[in-house]
């Protein structure tokens, strides 16, 4: 079993390295485990991807296959699968061709050698494992997008890898092949529970779905990491409350089992914030109801949005937004109407610190 490790792994740009793409990484990704990177375009995210399948060298750190030290290694003796968002089929070859290419070409160890015998038996197995068999002596261009993402993943498979690299690999796909794909990845996963996989995303959809952890990346750092339910449901930060999920971000003053916001006291728990300090406090939107209940608070409704099964409602409380989403509602509130909203005590976290920004 092979997992991956980052140890203060930095990558710079540059002709004198003076634009940091990844700063420090410190992070590992345990056997079998699928840990999610997730952040905002320039987070250094995908850099961090390319560190660990050889693509970009770091200026100091060290990456670890398994007990390998990979950080010298070229791509090819690394032993990976990689996918990234644009497939990179090759338009020429057919599909069964396109995913014994990778065994073809396989170099390095003789451990990774492939004979000349057992690749058409690798190829049906990866395609079978995709849902790709029948479709074996297509072209790429008689594909749709997303049996082309699993021919390129029945590529990936075909090596039989420790690692398997996802980068962005559903981003050019609509919203019905993207949902559908993630259930192919979940099942994929359970086939292969030997296999490490770093799934790099901006999609926190994708993140909550697949991954056992996520690790949020911000500003080529690495800000938070945990389980998707420790981070949706007891971040740490601002930005994990922001970025994993929708969230309220209220700031407030922390007191002796309460807060007060404005001119409400709301009761919550503080236990992880010092009485008298400023904090900011976190509520998920599909936590907020209307009308009375727990921690209410007055306000006025400045946005209204029709959302299918849901109505996402704006409410200006104090100077600040509260977003609701609530069942949809067979008579809206209309822009100006006053309303209350709450929130259940055990459903509000506080973060230390006031609020930075929306």
């Amino acid at each position: 079993m092979t997992g991956i490790r980052f140890e203060n792994v930095s990558v710079a740009y540059g002709r004198h390295g003076e634009s940091t793409a990844l700063d420090s990484l410190d992070l590992t990704v345990e056997p079998g485990e699928v840990m999610a990177l997730l952040g905002p375009s320039g987070s250094g995210k995908t850099t961090a991807l390319r560190a660990v399948a050889g693509f970009v060298e770091p200026v100091s750190g060290r990456v670890f296959i398994g007990e390998r030290d990979v950080t010298g290694l070229p791509p090819y003796r690394r032993g990976i699968g990689m996918v990234v968002q644009q497939y990179a089929l090759f338009p020429h070859m057919r599909v069964a061709e396109n995913v014994a290419f990778g065994l073809r070409a396989q170099r390095g160890s003789k451990a990774q050698k492939v004979s000349k015998r057992e690749i058409p038996a690798r190829v049906g197995e990866a395609l079978e494992m995709t849902g790709m068999a029948a479709y074996a002596q297509r072209y790429p261009r008689e594909l749709s997008g997303g049996q082309q993402q699993r021919v390129a993943i029945a590529r990936a498979l075909a090596i039989r890898p420790g690692v398997l690299l996802l980068d962005e690999p559903l981003s050019a796909l609509d919203a019905q092949l993207r949902s559908g794909m993630l259930a192919e990845l979940a099942r994929l996963h359970r086939e292969l529970p030997d296999v490490s996989i770093l799934y790099v995303t901006h999609d926190q959809v994708e993140a909550l779905t697949l991954a056992d952890r996520i690790a949020v990346m911000d500003r080529a750092r690495l800000r938070d990491c945990g389980t998707p339910q420790e981070l949706y449901r007891r971040p740490r930060t601002e930005f994990t409350a922001s970025f994993v999920g929708n969230a309220n971000l209220l700031p407030v003053t922390v007191g002796a089992g309460s807060v007060s916001f404005g001119g409400a006291e709301l009761k919550v728990s503080t236990d992880r914030v010092p009485s008298g300090t400023s904090a900011t406090l976190c509520v998920r939107p599909h936590l907020v109801g209307i009308g009375a209940g727990p921690n209410a608070l007055r306000g006025t409704i400045a946005e209204v949005q029709w959302r299918g099964a849901t109505h996402r409602l704006y409410v200006d409380v104090d100077g600040h937004r509260v977003k609701a989403d609530v069942r949809e509602l067979r008579d809206a509130p209309e822009l100006g109407d006053e309303v209350t909203v709450h929130f259940a005590p055990e459903d509000a976290v506080l973060l230390a610190g006031g609020v930075t920004g929306e």
